[in-house]
């Protein structure tokens, strides 16, 4: 062997001693780096009880009284005829909530009970809905704020009617009649509003829900997000112990995830109108009686056994009240 071959050859051995030195004697294995648990991340913009405007507090009204119709005609320069000649009808709405307002994902359309109440609208301007309604989703806490700005003609979003809310928009007549339950894991305990004392129950901002979650005496920790898909994903991860709104949208929640029920009763009763903006009386008027049509005429009904009443039984229309 060279010098030239003999020098290598020593350099390839201390290589392997190296290396060798540094994975550690078969007696004795280098323990791995240790690693901590991983957290899932939250949502964007979760918080607690900061916002829970539009509450079910304020009694100085009947919520469910509504303005009586005034048939479903379009005189000259009204609301409807300035929408109309728009040719669209501009609906806020929900695309998260399953069954009542989401983003079919074979279709990409926008189905469910509330897209079906507006399509109904729609086909009255105009004969028929097919793409006369620009959808624009909307988390719920800016319902009031879509109408006040003139945004949208009219929010059919689960949207609860309260005195709160009546002092800055306007309601059609109830179209529906839903109440405040709890959606835990199966393995949860969990079966009224009191066994949460203490812990972290999900609901959106500035929603009834919310409202009552925050005021509640046995004093559960209120988190408040965006949109209710951001609770079915916080329970989902254990970053909350519950999630608690209107059982039309729990439904939808326990539709989509079998790991989860809707358990315990009503402990609110939640009246869902039609937001229009507050100077627009007529539409008001006119959604009204489009209502009507809609009761009668077993609209109503259909969509209700096609979205609803496979969660939550069979039900009626609820009978409006009018001034």
């Amino acid at each position: 062997m060279s010098r030239r071959g003999y020098t290598v050859r020593i350099g390839a051995l201390a290589v392997v001693a190296v290396l060798t030195a540094a994975c550690g004697s078969p007696g004795k294995p280098v323990d791995p780096a240790p690693v901590s648990n991983a957290a899932w991340p939250q949502p964007a913009h979760v918080g607690g009880p900061d916002s829970t405007a539009g509450g079910g507090t304020d009694t100085s009204c009947n919520p469910q009284a509504s303005l009586a119709p005034s048939g479903t005609s379009i005189p000259d320069g009204s609301t409807m005829a300035k929408i109309k000649e728009r040719g669209k009808l501009i609906a806020g709405v929900d695309q998260t909530t399953y069954l009542f307002g989401f983003r079919n994902p074979t279709t990409g359309n926008i189905e469910g009970f509330d897209i079906d109440m507006v399509n109904e609208i729609a086909r009255a301007i105009f004969g028929a809905p097919e793409g006369r309604v620009q959808f624009r989703a909307i988390p719920s806490s800016q319902r009031e704020d879509v109408l006040t700005q003139g945004q949208v003609d009219i929010v059919v979003r689960t949207y609860s009617i309260t005195c709160a809310r009546k002092a800055k928009v306007q309601f059609s007549s109830v179209y529906y009649k839903a109440g405040q339950r709890i959606l835990v894991t199966k393995e949860s305990k969990v079966t009224k509003l009191a066994d949460l004392s203490g812990k972290r129950v999900c609901a959106t901002k500035k929603s009834t829900s919310l409202a009552k979650i925050a005021t509640d005496p046995a004093k559960p920790v209120p988190v408040s997000v965006d949109n209710w898909s951001d609770c079915l994903v916080m329970l989902q991860q254990g970053q909350v112990e519950a999630v608690s709104t209107d059982d039309t949208i729990l439904a939808g929640m326990a539709a989509q995830d079998p790991t989860l029920q809707v358990v315990g009763d009503q402990f609110t009763e939640e009246d869902y109108g039609i937001g229009v903006p507050k100077d627009n009386t007529d539409m008001v008027k006119y959604v009204n009686a489009v209502l009507d049509n809609i009761r009668n005429s077993g609209a109503w009904q259909d969509s209700y056994r096609k979205w609803v009443e496979p969660s939550l039984g069979p039900a009626s229309p609820p009978s409006p009240q009018y001034q």
